[in-house]
């Protein structure tokens, strides 16, 4: 289960993440990095999660022209990035040229190419939020359809709730990896994720991978967080 759970370190600075690190890299092997902590270290918080050894998710959401998403991504799968994410929405276009410098950063630099995800519907929003964007159909509905535009653009996967995976995995075939944000906890407060589920919920539904950030940052021990997390995936898994 350690290499199921994604850590999030969605802190400001670059020395908060590296006490995340400090305490928790021998439990976990995956961290995320997003917006928050990119923007205020930049590529120096990669390289200091893999001196902690652990593999990174590069959480940047790239959403932009073909030419320039593929140029984004190149940079990231450069970087030796195990995982890396843009918005489904972008398009088919730019989708496929991610897929294509992802591939050809890696074997320049003799790397494993990262897995590429697509960014379905975010799980703060739902289907009022879609409307207010002009979006008439279920949140389902166009999860769906972007999961089926990412696979088709050549992409391993797509970052979805955990309502939602098992709709993916009929549309999209069991080996498309759907990673699963905005889980809680039984004992976790959703807060502002409107399409939250449990780590059991989210197995269950046959998520692939489980990124939690609040849950376990702000608990008073990171470490018993981590492990009472762990157990129920384990628990899910053996039920």
């Amino acid at each position: 289960m350690k290499e199921r759970l994604i850590i999030a370190l969605d802190v400001p600075t670059l020395r908060e993440a590296e006490e995340v690190l400090a305490d928790l890299h021998e439990r976990v092997g995956f961290f995320k990095i997003g917006l928050e902590l990119f923007c205020a270290a930049g590529p120096a918080a990669v390289e200091m999660v893999h001196r902690h050894g652990g593999r990174v998710f590069l959480d940047l959401k790239f959403h932009d022209i073909p030419n320039t998403v593929a140029g984004a991504v190149r940079r990231a799968a450069a970087m030796g990035v195990a995982m890396l994410n843009l918005h489904a929405a972008a398009g088919s276009a730019a989708m496929a040229a991610a897929a294509a410098a992802a591939r050809e950063a890696a074997s320049a630099e003799g790397l494993p190419p990262p897995i590429l995800l697509g960014v379905t519907v975010l799980t703060s929003l739902d289907e009022a939020a879609l409307r207010a964007q002009n979006i008439h159909v279920s949140v389902e509905r166009q999860v769906k359809t972007l999961a089926r535009h990412a696979l088709a653009a050549g992409l391993q996967g797509v970052v979805c709730a955990g309502w939602e995976v098992r709709t993916i995995k009929r549309a999209c075939g069991r080996g498309f990896l759907a990673v699963v944000p905005g889980i809680r906890p039984v004992w976790a407060e959703a807060r502002d994720q409107k399409r939250a589920v449990t780590p059991a919920e989210a197995l269950a539904e046959g998520a692939d991978y489980l990124v939690v950030g609040r849950p376990i940052l702000g608990a008073p021990d990171r470490r018993s967080a981590v492990a009472r997390i762990l157990a129920e995936m384990e628990e899910a898994i053996d039920a």
